[in-house]
């Protein structure tokens, strides 16, 4: 199933000639795209890697999976950004934000996300967690000298190989890493640890689909080869020569980009399942670091509701108006649970007495959309026939198609993110790194 894009919020914002002014420049941007003939074209690998992906690594990845759901109650992924937000969004959407404490009960295998700060107490916390039992590494780094990744990795490589012996422990790291250059790369093969590839033609917030991410997605228990039929699926739909509003990562980006020029400059995503909240992560670096540069771009922000209804919808519904929201919603109930009776009604329930609670949430969505767009915001809907690793596949590239359109556009380069680069300097020269000093 494709994901469905929905005007129903929109009549008031956007008018059908408005759309049709942007849609050539959208195809244009589209065909640039798909003939590699744009600015950045040397990171769109990920554009054919649902069909091109290297199938002797992905047999590998399986195994591997398969390995260290049988030796190990614990994975331990270390990387920051692109290197593990993917993998996290998939693992907490699919199986929800408990996966590690429903894997503890039933002894599959928990995964932990390190390398993505520098604190020394999120560090203890996962060297408590982990105990005596079980673990294996999976360090994700193109050059293996990002500051915060490469400092948890010297901590559990010194872990594990205490824990196991050197021999042992070289049999329990996994690398993901450049295939011809790099620190992480000299020192996985010194040590003999198995090596998987961090793409050269893939930037890491695209790279989530290749063995950057399907390593601790199919460690999880996940389904990869149905993560990429669904990945497929959306690039067939991507470069299908027919009429481009046809298309809903197209549709998307026209949408998004015409009410950026009415001066909605921060779009915030929105969910009512709290397993969203990693998925909506890696949305907000995936759109950050595509479109934030040259002063221009749309801030993405993301919520979960009914949660922040509570909170942040108090500006949403009634400040100033320079956001609009796009709503992600599943249209396959993901629980069956019901409102169950009672001895009485105290808390005036009974009327919805037996009504799924999927009922409610919806309920909630419309009454929210519809009174946010009545105050003057904006509201993309877009629609899931199900939760599941297939129409996951499909979304991820589909938002990675709209945000490149997006880019090109707005006449940026969406595949690089120069400003990411800046802070690390500074933090080099204030740490005193060999080479920093003036």
């Amino acid at each position: 199933m494709k994901v469905t894009f929905k005007k129903d919020y929109l009549k008031d914002f956007v008018s059908d000639s408005e759309v049709e002014l942007l849609k050539p420049a959208a195809s244009l941007a589209r065909k640039t795209l798909l003939d590699r003939s744009g600015v950045g074209n040397e990171m769109e690998d990920w554009l054919t890697l649902p069909t091109d992906y290297d199938r002797d690594e992905f047999a590998r990845i399986k195994k591997a999976a398969d390995k260290i759901r049988s030796d190990s109650k614990v994975l331990v992924v270390i990387g920051i950004g692109g290197s593990y937000l993917g993998a996290r969004a998939v693992i907490e959407f699919l199986k929800s934000e408990f996966h590690n404490e429903k894997a503890s009960k039933d002894g599959s295998t928990e995964v932990y996300f390190l390398g993505t700060s520098a604190s020394g107490r999120y560090i203890d916390d996962v060297i408590d967690l982990i105990g005596d039992r079980d673990f294996s590494v999976n360090v994700i780094s193109k050059s293996g000298t990002t500051t915060e990744p490469a400092i948890a990795f010297r901590i559990f490589k010194d872990l594990i190989e205490k824990k196991y012996g050197k021999e042992e422990a070289s049999k329990r790291i996994y690398v993901t890493t450049d295939a011809h250059k790099g620190a992480l790369l000299n020192v996985a093969k010194e040590n003999g640890y198995e090596r998987f590839v961090v793409p050269d033609g893939i930037g890491g917030r695209y790279s989530v689909l290749s063995a950057v991410g399907l390593l601790p997605i199919a460690a999880a228990g996940i389904d990869i080869s149905a993560l990429l039929e669904g990945a497929k699926d959306a690039q067939d739909e991507f470069a299908k020569d027919e009429d481009i509003l046809n298309k809903p990562s197209i549709l998307y980006a026209i949408y998004r980009n015409i009410l950026y020029r009415k001066g909605f400059d921060v779009e915030t995503i929105v969910g009512y399942e709290p397993q969203f909240r990693y998925l909506f992560e890696w949305w907000k670096q995936l759109m950050a670091e595509s479109e934030g540069k040259d002063n221009k771009g749309i801030y993405p922000t993301s919520a979960i509701f009914s949660t922040d209804l509570h909170s942040i919808g108090q500006f949403i519904q009634d400040g100033k108006k320079i956001l609009f929201e796009t709503i992600l919603d599943i249209d396959k109930p993901i629980s069956k649970r019901v409102v169950p009776a009672a001895d009485d009604n105290t808390d005036n329930l009974d009327y919805l007495l037996d009504r799924p609670l999927k009922e409610v949430n919806e309920a909630a969505l419309t009454a929210t959309a519809q009174a946010h767009t009545s105050a003057g915001v904006p509201n993309i809907l877009l629609k899931l026939d199900n939760l599941d690793e297939f129409n996951l596949g499909s979304l991820i590239y589909f938002f990675e198609a709209a945000v490149a359109v997006s880019g090109y556009l707005n006449a940026i380069n969406p595949f690089n993110q120069p400003g990411v680069e800046v802070y690390k300097t500074n933090m080099f020269k204030i740490l005193g790194k060999p080479g920093y000093d003036k």
